[in-house]
């Protein structure tokens, strides 16, 4: 038995993150080893949890992944823990098909119970019939009690408390109005004075919750058996557990991770590491490209740092070198942008040169391109998820496609999965926690020395 809990919104914007880094550096505080855990694809706010907690926080992704690998890899990340803390995403019952993907979905497959966080800045007695309605809608969710955010007075929580006693949902306490308290934008990398801000800032959350919130009461009400039971049927042969790697080659394996590249998944990480042994570079810091077997350029945020990234001439030459050695690289998101021509921050502002081994020109724009992204490779599923504010210029008839990629619902999108020799680049974050990574390598012809961009035109390899 341990405290395991799911932080849940009736809605976006209520103050989950907030609630969750506070309430994880309570426990911290507390002298708990807290485990975080986070709902969907985000690699932000996972971030962010790492920072509040000490620990890797892990996402858990009912579109990217089975119902069997989430089970195994919530058992796996919390054995040790304390207390396990998973943030929800979106509303509580906001699935990519309903319910499906949802955190009630998370919820019921980990038999965890839910804490609700409502944002009562315009509210007070009628949130009663709202916590009634989340707490009765799946009898398979247990809301066991909710935090109020954005209380204004001791009379406004007189208020939410009668709500609270009148809906039969317990109130843990609440989050008082603080109009300067602000995190750090999202779209920001995490460097030594961002990380100072969000620190003194998760610090000040989590005093006023030590002051308002009954934390002991939340984790006595939370107290639910652990390991949780594996859906059936349940075959551990589908979880890469090293049998596969019998009588391969150990790897050495370097990954770029720094404030520019920072979108990484644990579970990518860990999976990888089964392979070999890992390393990190930094492009954004000088670092030169080690000597390995396989580079992984993940997501991140390399527009904030172009002009930075425009002056690392030797990595960029390093890079190239390797590639057409036929080095394998996986580049996704910022990661492809890394390999582009070049990068323009603004509309119309200087177009900062990348290492040129796509001839692609980002450009950065105000308009998001998000959502769940599927593609297969010479019969390799993969699954992931695109999200950037890019534009691309393609020239015309001289790209490699290695496969096209398309939206959740089978839609084509506009930017497939590339290749060049050993390299594979596309904007799409995958999911390695299930699929094996090395696969791809093992769906390459055996000709990789033909012309990156030859003059006949787009080509499926």
């Amino acid at each position: 038995m341990k405290p395991q809990l799911l932080i849940a919104s009736p809605i976006s914007g209520s103050g989950k993150t907030t609630f969750t880094l506070g309430l994880l550096r309570v426990l911290r505080r507390k002298g708990l080893r807290p485990q975080p855990f986070k709902c969907g694809a985000d690699c932000i706010d996972t971030q962010y949890h790492t920072l509040a907690a000490d620990c890797d926080s892990v996402n858990l992704d009912a579109w990217l992944a089975s119902d069997g690998h989430i089970q195994t890899i919530y058992n796996k990340y919390a054995e040790q823990a304390d207390v396990c803390v998973t943030e929800g995403t979106a509303g509580l019952f906001d699935g990519y098909n309903r319910l499906q993907g949802s955190n009630a979905h998370i919820a019921r497959l980990l038999k965890i119970p839910v804490v609700l966080v409502v944002n009562a800045r315009a509210t007070a007695y009628s949130v009663a019939p709202i916590l009634y309605g989340f707490k009765h809608f799946k009898n398979y969710v247990q809301v066991v009690g909710v935090v109020f955010n954005q209380v204004a007075s001791p009379a406004h929580l007189t208020l939410l408390q009668e709500a609270c006693a009148d809906a039969g949902v317990e109130c843990l306490g609440y989050l008082p109005v603080v109009d300067d308290f602000k995190l750090p934008p999202r779209h920001s990398g995490l460097v030594l004075s961002v990380r100072r801000t969000m620190n003194e800032q998760i610090d000040r959350i989590a005093s006023l919750i030590e002051k308002h919130v009954n934390v002991d009461k939340l984790l006595s009400l939370c107290e639910r058996i652990f390991p949780c039971q594996h859906i059936l049927p349940y075959t551990s042969e589908s979880e890469p557990d090293g049998r596969h790697l019998v009588g391969r080659k150990k790897l050495q394996i370097a990954i770029a991770r720094d404030p520019a590249f920072c979108l990484l998944s644990q579970e990518n990480i860990d999976s990888l590491a089964q392979y070999g042994q890992i390393s990190y570079f930094s492009p954004l810091y000088g670092s030169d490209l080690p000597s390995v077997d396989l580079v992984y350029l993940p997501g991140g945020y390399p527009e904030l740092f172009a002009r930075q990234l425009y002056r690392r001439k030797r990595l960029f030459s390093q890079l190239r070198d390797y590639i057409e050695g036929g080095g394998k690289l996986l580049a996704e998101c910022g990661g492809m942008v890394l390999l582009s021509h070049s990068l323009t921050v603004r509309q119309g502002g200087t177009a900062y040169e990348m290492a040129n081994i796509f001839p692609f020109d980002f450009t950065m724009t105000t308009r998001t391109n998000a959502g769940y992204r599927q593609a297969e490779y010479h019969g390799l599923a993969l699954r992931g998820y695109e999200s950037h504010y890019t534009e691309t210029a393609n020239p015309d008839g001289n790209l490699f496609t290695a496969t096209p990629v398309y939206t959740m619902r089978g839609n084509s999108t506009s930017v497939p999965l590339f290749r060049y020799k050993n390299v594979f680049a596309g904007l799409v974050r995958w999911y390695w926690g299930e699929t094996d990574m090395l696969d791809l390598w093992k769906k390459v012809p055996t000709e990789t020395n033909s012309p990156a961009f030859p003059s006949f035109g787009q080509k499926n390899i």
